[in-house]
């Protein structure tokens, strides 16, 4: 198996020389228009991996909450994330099914680190519209004296981001949240674990839908977003009906009585979210699979 780096050289580069992401996020550069002069070429890798039987299924849910969104509702889209091209597939599949509409709608919440870690990943994620945020994740570990001056810059970076959110979300956009804050690695189940964090978003939102992924054109390796392996597969993303974020924390509540405490009801919400993510992808996966095998042979002897 080739890297995304060694199977797309060249197309990285004209990429690269494209665009012209900040590679510093500051409290002034959080929202961030996406470059849509990278698009085609991010569209020819998807082109070269992705495999026919590719596609979204409940466009029509997706619809339903851009209608929602159009009224003025303030709305989110709660991905499940395998790799760095979940979002570039998920605009490409909404393009292909003529959702152009719904992808130039999407505001992707992402961490600084895909700005700030690689100019090759920065510039891949610079052909997307988003609101960088300093994530919890990264704060984990720092000292409290040491690192004071990060800790300062994280609360800055963070209450700009909330005030770019609290700008766009009710204006015919689409917030896409990944609820996790990081792509699933196998060799570490945290990764699949919701974070807290993704509360506060929910109980400050009207409408949510969520998105299962099934398929994957990059397995996540140790390293370095450009050593992920490629691979041709069938992807299906799988979007579930659309949903009042009121009534679903209200659920959650009710139904997780053991919760004591702001964080424990946090981290309830988090984890209904999770399951119903993954009790979306498992039933998504029966259906990719009979695209997956083999027709079957008759003889004719």
């Amino acid at each position: 198996m080739e890297t995304l780096n060694s199977a797309f050289r060249d197309i990285i580069k004209q990429a690269v020389s494209l665009s012209k992401p900040a590679t510093v996020i500051t409290e002034h550069n959080v929202y961030q228009p996406g470059a849509e002069e990278v698009l085609p070429l991010l569209d020819k890798m998807i082109d070269t991996l992705i495999l026919p039987g590719s596609g979204i299924s409940g466009m029509e849910h997706l619809q339903a909450l851009r209608d929602k969104a159009i009224s003025g509702n303030s709305c989110l889209l709660l991905l499940e994330h395998y790799s760095n091209l979940d979002l570039p597939v998920f605009s490409y599949l909404l393009r292909k099914a003529q959702g152009g509409d719904i992808a130039h709608a999407l505001v992707a919440i992402a961490g600084m680190k895909l700005n700030e870690a690689s100019p090759v990943v920065a510039a891949f994620t610079g052909a997307y519209t988003r609101i960088v945020i300093y994530p919890s994740r990264s704060l984990h570990g720092l000292d409290s004296e040491k690192d004071k001056a990060e800790k300062i810059r994280s609360i800055g970076i963070n209450r700009a981001a909330m005030k770019a959110l609290n700008d766009i979300k009710s204006k015919g956009n689409l917030v896409l949240v990944f609820p996790s804050g990081t792509r699933y690695r196998p060799w570490d189940p945290s990764t699949k674990k919701g974070v807290r964090e993704i509360d506060s978003y929910i109980k400050s939102f009207d409408y949510m839908s969520l998105v299962a992924i099934n398929g994957e054109l990059l397995h996540v390796r140790q390293g370095d977003m450009m050593d992920d392996f490629t691979c041709q597969d069938v992807v299906r993303f799988t979007a579930g009906p659309v949903l009042s974020c009121a009534d679903f924390r209200n659920a959650v509540h009710v139904e997780d009585k053991a919760a004591v405490g702001i964080e424990d009801k946090k981290q309830a919400v988090a984890d209904a979210i999770m399951a119903r993510l993954e009790a979306m992808h498992l039933e998504a996966e029966k259906d990719r699979e009979k695209l997956l095998a083999p027709a079957p042979t008759f003889s004719t002897a």
